[in-house]
């Protein structure tokens, strides 16, 4: 997860296009320069532990952008395949 933060921190959405489930992949990603991401909190984490196939994480992450401050908060669904993780969905 805070990886993929990161990745959208810096604009590097070919990193975020690689570490998305295959199922669930877009075949594009374009990322609004105008945001500007420089917070994450974890708000709690389910399963994603070393023996876990599957794992959830509940994020708020933080932005400014022309119109204010602003932040998201979601629930993501990550899944290990090959002992590498990605990211599935979000609510």
């Amino acid at each position: 997860m805070r990886s993929r933060f990161s990745a959208f921190a810096v604009g590097d959405a070919a990193y975020l296009l690689a570490s998305w489930h295959p199922s669930t992949r877009p075949t594009s990603l374009e990322l609004d320069p105008g945001i500007r991401w420089y917070r994450l909190d974890i708000d709690g984490t389910e399963r994603g532990g070393m023996l876990d196939s599957s794992g959830t994480v509940e994020f708020t992450a933080h932005y400014r952008s022309d119109a204010g401050a602003g932040e998201q908060h979601e629930t993501s669904n990550f899944a290990k395949v090959d002992g590498r993780w990605y990211y599935v969905d979000g609510a």
